[in-house]
């Protein structure tokens, strides 16, 4: 990614695992490039937070997570790399101000440099609450938002109330899969490809795109 853009890239680090091993995660993306990632403050085994309440979805002990982001900001070489602390307690069900408590403590005792506010609701209702609250306890710190349930909400909308960076963090994987099934389909139909020929990229295109990215 960084031999064709110059555009800053935020790693998605999971649980960012034990704080023994999240240092060494934070300086080899540092090596690398990488200009800062988001952890977020879960337990166990993974369990996609869109599934909500329908999963078993456990947090870390605020303690514990604060010290995990301590270690990986005492770790960075640079001043340049962020952290940001993604919470998870709306999407457990444990309600606004368990989230606000856990943004509080990992910025001002684990030293995160934003956090990340996350929720499978379709009514961006508890969103703009969160938001209201927090801007006016911590008015600088940056804070990002990923409406994929909440998408009728505008990005307008979201800067408004506080937010600084919206994630859109599915829906172009979503659109490729639907796009490349039509296509095997019709290409099983009807033997060959040429019936698909006027909803692909033509190769001239495709590989002027690599040429043009090669040469950068």
């Amino acid at each position: 990614v960084r031999e064709v853009s110059e555009k800053p890239i935020l790693y998605d680090g999971d649980t960012g695992g034990e704080k023994e091993v999240f240092r060494f995660t934070v300086k080899r993306l540092e090596r690398l490039g990488v200009s800062g990632i988001v952890i977020e403050d879960k337990r166990g085994l993974k369990q996609n937070s869109l599934f909500g309440s329908e999963r078993t979805q456990l947090l870390e002990d605020i303690d514990v997570f604060s010290e995990k982001i301590k270690a990986g900001k005492k770790a960075q070489v640079t001043d340049e790399f962020m952290i940001f602390a993604r919470l998870e307690a709306l999407i457990a069900g444990l309600g606004e101000e368990e989230a606000l408590k856990r943004a509080r403590a990992f910025v001002r005792e684990g030293g995160a440099d934003g956090i990340m506010i996350h929720s499978k609701e379709k009514d961006p209702g508890e969103i703009f609450s969160f938001l209201k609250r927090y801007r006016a306890e911590e008015p600088n710190v940056p804070v990002i938002v990923v409406p994929t349930t909440y998408n009728s909400t505008t990005e307008e909308e979201l800067k408004a109330a506080g937010a600084n960076i919206c994630i859109y963090a599915n829906q172009l994987i979503r659109a490729s899969y639907l796009a490349m099934l039509d296509t095997a389909n019709k290409i099983l139909v009807a033997g060959r490809s040429k019936e698909v020929d006027g909803q692909i990229l033509p190769t001239k295109e495709m590989i002027t795109l690599i040429d043009d990215s090669a040469s950068k």
